[in-house]
């Protein structure tokens, strides 16, 4: 046992430990138990208590064990999570917030990155080692962001960072649901202020069967693929899916299976808190506002001072400010919200000029209230006037009731040069979609590791969608690659996906350019999309069409139940900014291809959910009813500038005089013509033309580069007169023709004797010598013929070809 003198010296301790004999201590374990429990000097080993949780789903599939306290413990919150063999550690640091800060706006930061070591592979580009964010990377942080932000507490809010580091990976189980529970744990076990904790899981529909966490070969063959976030109660926080097609039923029953799933995860953090979580920090004490003292009033100049007692003014309280906000503005906030005739510039102006004028009127009036809080306090007023106007009149601010949809106008084939191209209008949403097409070889191609950590190895089908500042009338840096750019994309992406054929010749990459925008501008790339692919004749199985129904709530005094709500249908963006809920649902006709949901509530009752399903099921259909009226089926029409793709069959014989010394032939054909030719097989070749005169032009090249290497058809069995082109050691390279390539003939085939030399049977070069002809080799193509035969036995007679 250690003295007491060796227990408050920490660093000592230690020390003292490991240079200690091993007959002195038990065992590793012991040197381990006693260097953390006696050192001082390391305050986080010792307050940090690990523990850790198994969380177990339907029987037969694979359990997720949470653990904590091992690793990262300098961070607010660690967490480790395994799926299977795939591992997952995910930190969370957070500041507070200095008093009087924005609380509207969570600061909140997701990092989720893939580590090549993780699976087993290095990095394939110049500096072997990761490099930016990848598509994949950026997806899978807005997944997380859009899953913990909701649970954040007002007021409360501290600037707060989450990262997920991938340890290693199976090659079966995807590690974003892993990384999605371990930043819930992280949170929840930290002292950071948040009003978890959620649980992600992933639903498969296999085989008609739902399934929980489906692994990498059971999701190829799944027609569902839905990732789903939910809170106590069986609250929806967040919701990613993609289908193919699969009915409004089924989709429900899938939500309804994966949220009871999600309590089990949830179930397991209770526990694994109970052992180890911190106790929440209390937020900082909030700046008093303390009124400068007025000045005592000057004493007499006769006699002795009076003593003054000077008493602080009386602050001004907030609710005097919003009152008087309230008396100033709210007639003309209610007015502007009630006036369809307003346009989003036009509303926005308004507002705006609203908002100055009545800030300043109050700055003035209230010298001594907190002039940060003013802007506040009129958002505050503005929210609750537009969100009260629904309750009160089931009518929107542009004039249309619950489920109107805006007006609609489309357009296709816009312009001739493009393969296809389309224009869908829905309100002042505008956007124009564009179809390229190419070559199966320009299809988007994973690194190795990439394909082993997301199983997607390529795809001929994408879609880019942007979204310029001048969209909104505003200014600011063009980029392709923001996060909002990447998701809006990729969600649209897995709406089309579903009802393109997945063996169509071609890779298609489908722009989608954002003209203007008041709301739903993915799923307007949606439907623009589905019209553009119909106007480039692709035979897509059906049309498909996306909606966004938002949602504002009324709760109770507690804060904690909803006693009212509205569904709105084709959402503004204004609907968007002050309501509760972002429900993106596209599809077809049939059935659902892909659905996001976000929400700004601490998550949805499930009822909720399904009659959002069902309102914009309808807004969907009504939707395609107008699509239809426009383009109601892919073209079959080719255009004048479509491109065209052919296979061409080259016999094994002629391949080396196809493709020439280096290629050379290829290249020149691709050259002159623009025609892409790719080796598809040993002697198939795919041909890509962008257009039928590039391929025509084409193959008359080719025909003229196989009619120089024209041969005399040469018959099995004949007897041919050779001339001797080369005398090697092995034999002699001979020709039937003078246009022919010599081939050879061993020394075996030349006399019934065995021959060590060629040069023993006087063969030189431009003599003639009679061969038996053997047609071709079936594997190499090279001709073969013998003059043994002709030695041993009479011969017919001799064939000279001029």
């Amino acid at each position: 046992m250690l003295s007491g003198e060796m227990r408050t010296v920490g660093l000592y301790s230690l020390r003292f430990l490991c240079s200690t004999k091993p007959s002195r201590l038990r065992n590793a374990s012991d040197v381990r138990c006693r260097a953390r429990w006696n050192s001082t000097a390391s305050p986080v080993w010792a307050q940090t208590k690990s523990g850790s949780v198994e969380v177990t789903f339907t029987p037969g599939r694979p359990t997720m064990t949470i653990s904590t306290g091992q690793l990262a413990r300098f961070a607010d919150g660690s967490a480790v999570v395994q799926l299977g063999e795939t591992t997952v550690m995910v930190t969370t640091v957070g500041k507070s917030l200095p008093p009087g800060s924005n609380n509207s706006f969570v600061p909140l930061v997701v990092d989720y990155r893939q580590k090549a070591a993780a699976a087993g592979r290095i990095p394939t580009n110049f500096l072997r080692k990761e490099l930016g964010p990848s598509e994949r990377e950026v997806l899978t942080s807005r997944m997380i962001d859009r899953s913990l932000r909701p649970l954040f507490r007002t007021g409360e809010i501290c600037d707060t960072q989450i990262m997920c580091n991938l340890l290693a990976v199976d090659a079966k189980n995807d590690p974003d649901i892993a990384a999605m529970n371990g930043a819930s744990a992280a949170l929840f076990l930290s002292d950071i202020p948040w009003d978890g904790p959620i649980g992600a899981v992933r639903v498969g529909l296999v085989d008609s069967e739902l399934i929980i966490n489906p692994t990498r070969k059971e999701l190829q063959g799944s027609s569902l693929n839905l990732v789903i976030a939910a809170a106590d109660d069986d609250r929806v926080v967040m919701v990613d899916a993609s289908a193919s097609n699969i009915s409004q039923q089924d989709f429900m029953k899938a939500v309804t299976f994966g949220t009871t799933e999600a309590q089990k995860v949830i179930a397991g953090l209770r526990r694994l808190q109970k052992l180890v979580g911190k106790p929440k920090r209390e937020p900082l004490p909030a700046k008093v506002y303390q009124p400068r003292t007025p000045l005592a009033k000057s004493a007499p100049e006769i006699g002795v001072l009076d003593e003054v007692t000077v008493l602080p003014a009386e602050p001004t309280s907030i609710e005097t400010v919003q009152a008087r906000c309230a008396e100033l503005a709210a007639d003309q906030i209610r007015g502007i919200f009630t006036d369809p005739k307003f346009d989003k510039i036009g509303r926005d102006v308004a507002v705006t000029a609203l908002r100055t004028a009545t800030t300043d009127a109050l700055k003035k009036e209230f010298p001594d209230f907190d002039s940060s809080k003013v802007g506040d306090i009129f958002s505050v007023l503005s929210k609750e006037t537009f969100r009260n106007l629904i309750f009160d009149t089931n009518v929107r601010c542009d004039g249309r009731s619950l489920d109107d949809l805006r007006y609609i106008r489309c357009k296709t084939n816009i312009f001739k040069p493009l393969h296809g191209s389309a224009l869908f209008e829905r309100g002042q949403t505008q956007v124009l979609c564009t179809v390229t097409f190419d070559s199966l070889d320009s299809a988007w191609k994973a690194d190795p590791a990439s394909v082993i950590i997301s199983g997607l190895k390529e795809k001929n089908f994408m879609l880019h969608y942007e979204f310029p500042p001048y969209a909104t009338n505003e200014t600011g840096r063009m980029s392709a690659f923001g996060r909002r750019e990447l998701g809006h994309g990729a969600l649209a992406e897995k709406a089309l996906r579903a009802v393109i054929p997945s063996d169509f010749p071609f890779t298609i990459r489908l722009t989608s350019e954002v003209l203007e925008s008041n709301g739903s501008s993915s799923m307007a790339t949606i439907c623009g999309g589905s019209l553009a692919l119909m106007d480039a004749g692709v035979p897509i199985s059906e049309p498909a069409a996306g909606v966004a129904v938002g949602l504002v709530t009324k709760y109770d005094a507690t804060g904690k139940e909803i006693t009212d709500y509205r569904i709105l249908t084709d959402l503004l963006g204004i609907e968007d900014y002050l309501g509760d809920m972002d429900f993106k649902l596209a599809g077809t006709r049939h059935g659902i291809t892909a659905l996001q949901v976000d929400v700004k509530i601490p998550g949805l009752p499930l009822n909720i959910v399904m009659e959002a399903i069902e309102k914009g099921g309808d807004g969907r259909n009504r939707i395609l009813d107008i699509m239809r009226d426009c383009l109601p089926a892919p073209r079959e029409a080719k255009k004048d500038n479509a491109p065209v793709v052919e296979k061409l069959d080259i016999p094994p014989q002629k391949r080396s005089k196809f493709v020439g010394f280096g290629g050379y032939n290829l290249k020149k054909i691709t050259a002159s013509t623009g025609v892409q030719i790719t080796q598809t097989d040993d002697a198939v070749y795919n041909l890509f033309a962008p257009n039928q005169a590039a391929l025509d032009e084409a193959k008359q090249l080719i025909t003229e580069i196989l009619e120089e290497d024209s041969e005399p058809e040469l018959q099995f069995g004949a007897v041919y007169s050779a001339k001797v082109a080369e005398v090697r050691e092995g034999g002699i390279m001979v020709t039937l023709h003078s246009r022919q390539t010599p081939f050879f003939i061993p020394n075996s085939q030349l006399d019934s004797r065995k021959v060590g030399h060629a040069n023993v049977l006087g063969f030189e070069v431009g003599h003639d010598v009679s061969v038996k002809y053997f047609g071709r080799d079936p594997a190499t193509g090279r001709h073969r013929a013998s003059r043994k035969v002709l030695v041993s036995i009479p011969s017919s007679a001799v064939k000279a070809l001029s």
